[in-house]
């Protein structure tokens, strides 16, 4: 069986993307988030949009920019430290900010891969992260209902890829993509390298094809990606 190849234009696959539709975003400050999809989903314009993403980047930089085009209403994170603007919008009511302990937004994301509806955790309770979640008990101690996340789109970025959609990671890349790549009905994958089928070994494969549906060779790479050192 041929294998097919799912190389496409970054217009092409960010074309898909509705009003209202749920994002995730990969990466984990700089490393790993796909600046270019990013930018080209500001061109496109689909507005009434819930990012769930690590962090909001910084002031003119990553995810940023979709906050001043105004396209997102709710944002799912675990900080917003770096980025004043984002902390503004939501002191004044035009975000809708949802905050999580970042293992466990990594642990909902995760489930919401592997098909489970929830998981159960301790963390938080007694504090504001517990606000309307349902607690139960589980061997004398009270545990969070912590709902599993899936996304409509996920945006990833990967260092290497091949046509099938095979994805390898560098670095902290690799702490958000992955997991984010398993649970989304469209996977978008930004590429700096593109290889011919085969040229990844198996050790190499960090996200297998299956749960890719569009690659996008990156031409160059922006100043955006410049933090990061290799």
């Amino acid at each position: 069986m041929k294998l097919p190849d799912k190389t496409t234009t970054i217009e092409a696959a960010i074309a898909r993307i509705k009003d209202g539709d749920s994002v995730m975003v990969g990466g984990f400050g700089v490393p790993g988030t796909p600046m270019t999809l990013i930018r080209a989903l500001v061109d496109h314009g689909a507005r009434d949009l819930t990012l769930i993403k690590n962090d909001a980047n910084e002031p003119d930089m990553g995810i940023d920019h979709l906050l001043q085009s105004g396209q997102v209403t709710r944002l799912i994170t675990t900080h917003l430290g770096l980025n004043a603007h984002a902390i503004a919008l939501m002191n004044a009511g035009k975000l809708d900010v949802e905050f999580n302990a970042q293992g466990i937004l990594a642990e909902r994301i995760r489930a919401g891969g592997a098909g489970l509806g929830a998981v159960l955790s301790d963390i938080g309770i007694g504090t504001e992260l517990a606000q309307g979640k349902q607690v139960v008990d589980l061997a004398g101690k009270p545990h969070l209902v912590e709902t599993a996340l899936r996304a409509d789109v996920a945006l990833i970025h990967a260092e290497r890829a091949d046509t099938f959609g095979n994805l390898a990671y560098t670095g902290t890349a690799q702490n958000f993509n992955p997991l984010m790549a398993m649970a989304a009905d469209c996977v978008i994958a930004e590429v700096e390298t593109l290889l011919p089928l085969g040229a990844l070994t198996a050790g190499e494969v960090q996200t297998v094809g299956v749960f890719v549906d569009h690659v996008a060779e990156l031409e160059t790479l922006s100043e955006e990606y410049a933090v990061v050192q290799r």
